[in-house]
């Protein structure tokens, strides 16, 4: 992570800190999630969202589930009731994005959507996620937040 999260006094293994932990300006992880990060399993990673309807709500992205999805060969995100991230608006296709676990670390690829898979601000088609990353899909925010476990 960034020198963004070097405030508090009481620094985790991966940066953030129970009393002012933020990513780009945006709300404080609460001391459950940063404990929920600390405590992924090797080859996986959580998204947190950041605000609207599903504000705090934590997705887990593990390697088993990217290689082993009932439609894709990853993760899909998208407004059908069987995606593996169910976001329920108009503004996320039926299926949306996908991740995908590669060589330690999770891709996401937009898959044809309408409006667009945005990293950091940038839309992009494929990319490959870092920590702290924002991911916006429709109108939903999330952080991307990797194992540090080995």
């Amino acid at each position: 992570m960034s020198d963004k999260h070097e405030t508090g006094p009481e620094t985790t293994a991966i940066g953030v800190t129970h009393s002012a932990a933020s990513v780009g300006g945006k709300r404080q992880l609460a001391e459950e999630e940063v404990a929920a990060i600390n405590a992924l399993p090797a080859e996986s990673a959580l998204l947190i969202a950041q605000g609207g309807p599903n504000n705090s709500a934590r997705f887990l992205l593990d390697a088993d589930l990217s290689q082993s999805s009932r439609t894709e060969e990853g993760i899909v995100a998208g407004r059908h009731p069987e995606a593996d991230i169910f976001l329920d608006d108009v503004t996320v296709s039926r299926k949306h994005a996908l991740f995908q676990f590669n060589a330690g670390t999770f891709d996401l690829t937009d898959i044809g959507s309408l409006n667009g898979t945005y990293v950091n601000g940038d839309r992009v088609d494929h990319v490959t996620l870092t920590n702290g990353d924002e991911v916006r899909i429709g109108k939903f925010v999330f952080v991307y937040y990797a194992s540090t476990a080995h």
